[in-house]
């Protein structure tokens, strides 16, 4: 059975901050012939939550679809690659996730299988990933801050971050809510999330973009200071 991890490192030493941005090019040999790893991606951060232009060298982000959770288990007990991961971070959170639902492609291809259905009582992560139109960038940064007025002060979310491969161009965000209810609370009942989606297809501002929904299910680790999951 498919499942989704996603790994957030925090590092605080100028040196550790520098090492993990080394890892962005470096961490590829250690992850390209993992056995059972069928899609991964290195991101970077942006400051603050949601989408930022401006880079966050603190927080770095590591996604990987696996064909079972055996072989994560063995890649994050038993990997050098995540001993060294672990020598550098102050703080190493991972977040195991089974796919309720993903629509559009990600570099060419929808990674996610569809495992589980929804239970509205759990937690609920949400990945969105989009390539921006070069033409577009400028008036899509512009309206970003006022998309994303809704967050802050969310009950129903947990935690968010922005993440992406290429900055400004490639961009993904990371959320994590408390339950399906909350979800929908943003997405039908924000008027900044809902005229986001109104500007995105009249403007057609993507080249590519991809939306998932994952069912957490069990962590590692933890995250300023805390376990997620815990709430």
């Amino acid at each position: 059975m498919q499942i989704t991890t996603i790994s957030f490192f925090k590092y605080t030493s100028l040196r550790n901050k520098f090492w993990g941005l080394k890892m962005m090019q470096f961490a590829h040999k250690g992850l390209a012939n993992t056995n059972g790893l069928s899609f991964y991606r290195l991101l970077g951060s942006g400051k603050g939550r949601g989408f930022n232009p401006l880079p966050d060298w603190s927080v770095y982000c590591l996604i990987q679809v696996w064909e079972s959770e055996e072989d994560a288990h063995i890649f994050f007990n038993s990997s050098d690659l995540m001993k060294q991961y672990e020598v550098h971070t102050d703080e190493l959170f991972t977040l195991y996730m089974k796919n309720i639902s993903a629509g559009g492609t990600w570099v060419g291809k929808n990674p996610f299988e569809k495992v589980v259905d929804l239970d509205p009582d759990l937690p609920i992560a949400v990945i969105t990933r989009a390539t921006i139109k070069w033409n577009w960038l400028l008036r899509f940064w512009k309206y970003v801050p006022t998309s994303q007025q809704a967050l802050d002060g969310n009950e129903g979310l947990i935690y968010t971050k922005g993440v992406g491969e290429i900055p400004i161009v490639q961009m993904a965000t990371f959320s994590l809510w408390k339950n399906f209810e909350a979800v929908k609370q943003f997405a039908y009942k924000s008027k900044q999330h809902q005229e986001a989606i109104k500007r995105t297809r009249k403007n057609n501002w993507y080249r590519e973009e991809l939306f998932a929904r994952f069912q957490p299910y069990k962590s590692t680790g933890t995250w300023e200071g805390k376990d997620l999951l815990i709430f």
